[in-house]
């Protein structure tokens, strides 16, 4: 990926990056080191007229390897399996509903260890700062349950 610029010598060029596939990493070191802004879209455009290889999203590669593997004879746990389908069903009553707890541990499936880590911290450090309700150094006290016979 280069960028022309003009010079008092006349114009010029400059290589920005050079990637075997263009993705998203490669756009973002273009990005940084280009003295003019571009359109990221306009670019990937260019790239495909010009027949450079693309790197296809995230999720298209985990979806060509879940298809590989199925086709090895492989088969997800059924509580992945039921996930999947939920989530990939154009049947919307079978559809997993957005607040399912089971939408939302899907996004923490391939988290690291680094990032359950710092969700943890960010979860303590709010914990500390709700208010403590005037009982600070006091221990809970529950109401007494009267019996109802």
């Amino acid at each position: 990926m280069r960028e022309s610029l003009s010079t008092p010598d006349g114009p010029r060029s400059r290589t920005l990056v050079t990637f075997d596939e263009l993705n998203d990493e490669a756009l973002a070191k273009a990005q940084s080191r280009a003295t003019k802004p571009f359109s990221v879209e306009d670019l990937r455009n260019a790239a495909v007229r010009v027949g450079a290889p693309i790197a296809h999203p995230p999720v298209d590669r985990a979806a060509r390897e879940l298809i590989a593997e199925l086709g090895k004879g492989q088969t997800p746990e059924p509580r992945l399996k039921r996930l999947l389908t939920g989530m990939l069903g154009d049947d919307p009553a079978a559809a997993i509903a957005p607040a399912d707890p089971s939408r939302a541990v899907a996004e923490w499936m391939t988290a690291t260890a680094k990032e359950r880590g710092k969700a943890l911290v960010d979860l303590l450090l709010l914990a500390d700062a709700l208010p403590s309700g005037g009982r600070k150094g006091k221990p809970l006290r529950f109401p007494r349950l009267e019996s109802t016979a």
